[in-house]
């Protein structure tokens, strides 16, 4: 019998091997063998070694049909609705021109009935939803854009507005800056005025209120350009948000009734603009200086009044992202409440087991949440993350669980629906990235953690071990939500801005604690203090927490690497954005499909050509690169913020001044063999590297005198023309650049001559938020208006 028991498991085993086993039958004698080859090994026959082949392929195929069929089991093909529907809209906005109405319309017709009919044959139905979506991105992308149809002034001019005040907001420079709703214009009366403009001002009487009337003389600017072909464009940004106009007062700032009362639907929003301006005084009253200014960009959302310094030191280490009512705050603030909450309950525990305490601290936290987004301004960060933080909330109220992935898609969806402009902005990409990025990161650690509960006892031992055990968790995670969060946004931050936070990780992990446990805590606990009086307590507490945020961002900032990346090529992007979807959305090994776009895009990041030269889209600034990482200029003071944004994306850590000569120089004169701009008579000339020279001038005359030795001539002349013939220098006008916006110019070497390519920030035909462009005196060659005498 013990042999018979001994002897069963091998017979089975020999059961199921002989089941699996290929029976070769040997060939008839008169076939051929096959025999080893002269060097000993064997090979398989032709047919062995494709039916091999085969069977890999196939093996892989089936593989990965299972991973994706496991992938849309778990929602990936919902997942992909927001990337799409801003895929759609993005692509509106990168169009060179202005899609029809009618087309559009077709086109959405066509693939809505085309996916009808093939409901059920998956291969087509899954494409052509597909192509639908992103098509009705393009359609609601169109669809803000005719809803907004923001006037916008073309040239600068002075005239006196009477207005209504919408918003009041101190600066740190002193100035107060205003955003008015323009009522009349005279001396001169503007017939195509703007609604709503932005303005600044010395001073303004004393408690004026947003609501009231305001009036007074000012000058009007149409919002700038980018400042190089890529950067932000406030014209962009201004068009949808309403404003059609930029300036300052020239005279003093007049309280003024108004004929016309506030609108009834108007009233709520004056309620609230008055609400946010009295807390803002009352915080600024209990705290002082930038740490004050600070708490009142947390709670209040008004940023103007933080000094310049610290801004500069917060961006250095990147620690920036506090002062941006976001995810973050809104986070915080939740978990703030929800934590008070469900630790009082608890405290009763009859209670705590008769109710369900969880979905009352959820309610709760979605309420002072909303009171928050009022409070803050509703800015459009503060409204995204309030929509993505509404939507967890929800689902804990119904059962369901917050933190998916299925959440951040349906908040993406809402945003892009209403905001489909906000798509091509940093502030929208960064703020998914990092929650998509932190949510999947999340999942992979919620399954370590089941698995290790599986095959692992319970951690034991005393209170203090346990204690050192939390407390390394707790860094352990805040480490890993910045790095990961860090990594997701990187990219973002680096094509929009042109700098990284060498130093991010370290004062992420040093701040972030005080943020978490002592700032936003104390920031709840001040709002719901103050209708007793007792806020001025936990506002000291709050404000003793940021100056740690602002000295720990000093200190990281001082001991900060150059953080200037340079200018990030946007196929680069795409290929990176490509992979960092693929690897959040899946769940199987099919993330490996990110590999091939990760490395393109670091290929396309590590072969890109910085521009040799820039060029403002005013026509007075010219600035020219070199490989020592310099950036001469033609201006002794130029623009700052303008100099500021082309030194870091050509990675210049040096800019170099012009050396004035006293007579105009000439393209042989030794001076030019130094690095930067000789500037005399009119005549600005610098050569580079390659031995291009570069001319900026305002007189034709002097051009003419350059055109057979120079590359490019920048004239600051909206009359000029092309004043060098065929195979000559590359000629730029002011009136080009009044059009096209700032120029970004390649030098390239054409036989034993260097030729200039230029590209320009703004295409043509215009799109409608640069369509004020063409209405500027310079855009239509005419020099600038002045007064005659007499004229009023």
């Amino acid at each position: 019998m013990g042999g018979e028991r001994a002897a069963t498991p091998d017979g089975e085993r020999a059961h199921f091997l002989l089941a699996d086993m290929e029976i070769h039958v040997m060939p008839p004698a008169d076939q051929t063998v096959a025999r080893w080859p002269a060097g000993g090994k064997p090979s398989l026959p032709p047919s062995a070694a494709s039916r091999l082949r085969t069977s890999l392929w196939q093996r892989l195929h089936l593989q990965a049909a299972e991973a994706l069929a496991k992938d849309a089991a778990r929602g990936a093909a919902f997942l992909c609705l927001p990337v799409l529907l801003a895929g759609g809209a993005a692509f509106y906005f990168g169009l060179r021109q202005e899609p029809g109405t009618a087309p559009l319309v077709v086109i959405l017709a066509f693939l809505a009935i085309s996916a009808f009919l093939a409901r059920h044959r998956p291969v087509l139905f899954v494409p052509l939803t597909g192509c639908l979506v992103f098509a009705l991105g393009v359609a609601a992308a169109k669809l803000e854009t005719w809803r907004a149809a923001t006037p916008m002034i073309g040239s600068e001019i002075t005239t006196r507005i009477t207005g209504r005040l919408v918003r009041l907001e101190d600066q740190a420079s002193g100035r107060v800056r205003l955003t008015v709703d323009v009522l009349a214009t005279e001396r001169p009366h503007l017939r195509y005025a703007p609604e709503r403009v932005r303005v600044t001002a010395r001073s303004v009487p004393d408690g004026l209120q947003p609501g009231e009337g305001v009036a007074g003389l000012v000058r009007l600017m149409p919002p700038p350009g980018p400042v190089r072909p890529g950067s932000y464009d406030f014209g962009f940004t201004s068009f949808f948000r309403g404003l059609g106009a930029i300036g300052f007062f020239m005279s003093n700032v007049e309280r003024v009734e108004l004929d016309e009362p506030l609108p009834v639907w108007a009233r709520p929003a004056r309620w609230l603009e008055s609400a946010r301006l009295a807390l803002a005084e009352r915080i600024r009253a209990h705290v002082s200086g930038p740490e004050g200014e600070v708490a009142v960009a947390m709670i209040v959302g008004f940023r103007p009044g933080i000094p310049e310094e610290t801004n500069e030191w917060l961006r250095r280490s990147g620690l920036a992202h506090i002062l941006s009512i976001s995810g973050l705050h809104m986070a915080l603030v939740a978990m703030t409440v929800m934590t008070m909450l469900r630790t009082g309950a608890a405290l009763f525990p009859g209670f705590a087991s008769r109710v369900p305490v969880k979905k009352y601290a959820a309610a709760a936290a979605l309420a002072f949440c909303t009171l928050y987004l009022f409070i803050s301004g509703g800015d459009v960060a503060a409204e995204r993350s309030y929509i993505m933080l509404a939507v967890m909330l929800a689902a804990l109220l119904f059962d369901r669980a917050a933190i998916t992935m299925r959440n951040v898609a349906i908040a993406a969806l809402v945003i892009v629906a209403l905001s489909p402009h906000e798509v091509v902005g940093p502030s929208f990409q960064m703020s998914f990235a990092a929650t998509a990025a932190l949510v999947a990161g999340y999942a992979v650690w919620s399954e370590w953690r089941r698995r290790r509960r599986e095959f692992s006892p319970p951690p034991s031992g005393s209170l203090v071990r346990r204690a050192m055990r939390a407390a390394f968790a707790f860094l352990a995670g805040l480490a890993a939500t910045s790095l990961i969060a860090g990594t997701a946004t990187a990219l973002y931050s680096v094509w929009h801005f042109q700098r990284a936070a060498p130093m991010g990780l370290p004062a992420n992990l040093t701040a972030m604690p005080l943020v978490s446990l002592v700032v936003m805590p104390s920031a709840v606990m001040a709002m719901l203090a103050l209708p007793f009086g007792l806020d001025g307590f936990f506002l000291k507490i709050m404000v003793h927490g940021i100056a740690g945020v602002i000295a720990i961002a000093r200190w990281f900032s001082d001991h900060s690497p150059v953080d200037a990346v340079g200018i990030v090529p946007l196929p680069a992007v795409l290929f990176l954005t490509v992979a960092l979807v693929i690897l959040v959305v899946s769940t199987t090994w099919v993330r490996l499909a990110a590999l091939p776009f990760l490395v393109l895009g670091l290929a396309l990041i590590a072969g890109r050509e910085l521009p040799d030269v820039l060029v403002a889209e005013d026509a007075r600034l010219v600035g020219v690169g070199d490989p020592a990482g310099r950036i001469a200029v033609n201006r002794s003071r130029p623009n700052g913020f303008t100099i500021d944004d082309w030194t870091r994306a050509l990675m210049a850590e040096e800019m170099l001044k012009p050396r004035n000569a006293t007579v105009r120089p000439s393209p042989d004169d030794p001076a030019l063999a130094e690095p930067g701009f000789v500037c005399g008579d009119g005549l600005c000339l610098a050569r580079h590297a390659s031995g291009a020279l570069i001319a900026h001038t305002q007189d034709s005359a002097a051009a003419r005198v350059v055109c057979g030795a120079a590359a490019l001539i920048v004239m600051d002349d909206v009359t000029a023309g092309n004043v060098c013939g065929a195979g000559e220098a590359a000629v730029i006008t002011k009136r080009d650049l009044a059009r096209r916006g700032a120029a970004a110019i390649r030098l390239v070497r054409d036989g034993a001559s260097m030729r200039a390519e230029a590209t320009f920030a703004v295409e043509e035909p215009f799109r409608p938020w640069h369509d004020y462009r063409a209405w500027s005196r310079a855009a239509r060659g005419l020099p600038p208006y002045r007064r005659e005498e007499g004229e009023e």
